[in-house]
């Protein structure tokens, strides 16, 4: 009878576990409060391996929440890397527009293909995990991109400074080089 009442104790927790989190690491949305939005984003679509990508939002949340960034990366031949947070600060909990820097130099590739191509994917989280609407920005490696840092910047990225919310840590892998086991996903 003790190992009935046991199993059905685990069962219970493995249950509750699972209706709290979900797939990306974050508790279940609070029906009385509502999602972030991504209003605005902007980001090029090329550069050289190791370029210094910036990636512009401007978002808001009518609760006042905005917790945290998260970036998810999708490499063909790869597949998706872990999600990479950025913790807002403070006064960027209401409303911010700024942008999320990665430099796409990697320790675990000393050189990616010519053309290899990722799709970055960002969305906000609030306290009460809800997720904003998802802004996704492909990206080409491409050697001799002229002028990669001289762009225009589109409004409202265009008015006055822009701040620095905070980097990207993913360490892109050159498919080819991995073991033919699908190789080493630290």
């Amino acid at each position: 009878m003790k190992n009935k009442g046991l199993i059905y104790l685990l069962s219970g927790m493995v249950m509750a576990s699972v209706l709290v989190a979900s797939p990306r690491g974050w508790t279940q949305p609070r029906a009385e409060t509502k999602r972030p939005i991504i209003t605005h984003a902007f980001a090029v679509d090329n550069g050289n391996y190791g370029y210094i990508w910036k990636i512009y939002i401007e978002a808001e949340d009518p609760d006042e929440e905005m917790l945290r960034i998260a970036a998810v990366v999708d490499q063909p031949g790869y597949g998706h890397y872990p999600t990479d947070w950025i913790y807002l600060k403070p006064q960027y909990q209401k409303r911010f527009r700024g942008y999320i820097q990665w430099n796409t130099f990697s320790s675990k590739a000393s050189y990616l293909r010519e053309w290899t191509q990722i799709t970055l994917k960002v969305t906000i989280v609030n306290k009460a995990g809800n997720e904003s609407n998802e802004v996704v920005f492909p990206f080409t490696f491409e050697s001799g991109v002229k002028d990669q840092y001289q762009y225009k910047l589109p409004a409202p990225f265009n008015e006055g400074d822009v701040p620095k919310l905070g980097n990207i840590f993913i360490d892109l892998y050159e498919p080819t080089l991995m073991s033919g086991d699908g190789g080493d996903r630290d």
